[in-house]
């Protein structure tokens, strides 16, 4: 069995992880901890969870609880995610992260510090968003350049960063498809008099509104016709689930950083 210590627990998506790993056969709730000051210290995590008591105590911070698991789960802010990371590389303890945001800076030393713990690092959890990122890639590499792509993600009015790191991914993933390079491709906003479309250009738009949890399309569009993959999220719990995969195939691997991709073996597809 793995012992599993949940960030941030008393939140949106540490509630729903909460609920897939008491739900697996292979993995044990705990610990639970939450930032500094949260009103919900204190509390029995399962009860946070609406799970029912389950004598896990929410305690104040990461280093309070790190001896009593075997893998953390964390999908908080890419600040904290850091922190959590390299509290995780001086205990040697694995991490699944499915935070959103880390920036270029933090996902190097992310790989730097995975020397020394193994970690689970994706910006999408989801079983089907995985394989769509594998679809996107086959897709583009078989359309080739006659066909413009573009991405529109949605997301709900809190989130705080755009454009969302599945969005992100998939431009790299279409990217990768037509051997080019989203950072030197990529187009994040249009306004104004902006001039004829690039024929290379991978444009990716952001929707915030309401309570949408995660939609993503991405078109392929040529001459008189368009292909469009999209994904809709219809709760957190497939993210949670994933997580919750990914701590147990995490646990006693090797340090370094692995993907979705790995837990689900998905590279030859």
């Amino acid at each position: 069995m793995t012992n599993v210590i949940i960030a941030g627990a008393a939140g949106k998506m540490g509630r729903k992880v909460a609920a897939m790993v008491a739900a697996h056969p292979q993995l044990v709730y705990t610990a639970a901890f939450e930032a500094e000051g949260s009103p919900e210290i204190g509390r029995d995590a399962g009860e946070a969870a609406g799970l029912g008591a389950n004598g896990v105590i929410i305690a104040e911070g990461l280093e309070a609880v790190i001896g009593q698991g075997d893998v953390i789960i964390d999908f908080t802010f890419h600040k904290a995610t850091m922190e959590f990371a390299r509290l995780a590389a001086r205990h040697n303890r694995a991490m699944v992260i499915g935070t959103t945001g880390l920036t270029g800076e933090e996902l190097a030393e992310l790989k730097e510090l995975a020397r020394n713990f193994p970690c689970v690092q994706a910006p999408n959890m989801s079983i089907c968003v995985n394989v769509l990122f594998k679809l996107v890639k086959k897709t583009a590499a078989i359309l080739g350049d006659d066909y413009n792509i573009e991405i529109v993600e949605a997301h709900h009015n809190k989130k705080k960063d755009a454009p969302s790191g599945t969005a992100l991914k998939l431009g790299e993933m279409a990217a990768e498809g037509v051997n080019r390079n989203l950072s030197e491709v990529g187009v994040y906003e249009r306004n104004g008099i902006i001039g004829e479309r690039r024929s290379e250009e991978i444009g990716i738009q952001s929707i915030r509104a309401a309570d949408i949890v995660g939609e993503h399309t991405v078109y392929f569009a040529g001459p008189g016709e368009r292909l469009e993959l999209t994904h809709r999220a219809h709760s957190r719990d497939h993210f949670a689930k994933g997580a919750a995969t990914a701590a147990a195939w995490i646990a006693g691997r090797k340090p370094g950083i692995y993907s979705m991709f790995d837990v689900l073996d998905l590279h030859d597809l």
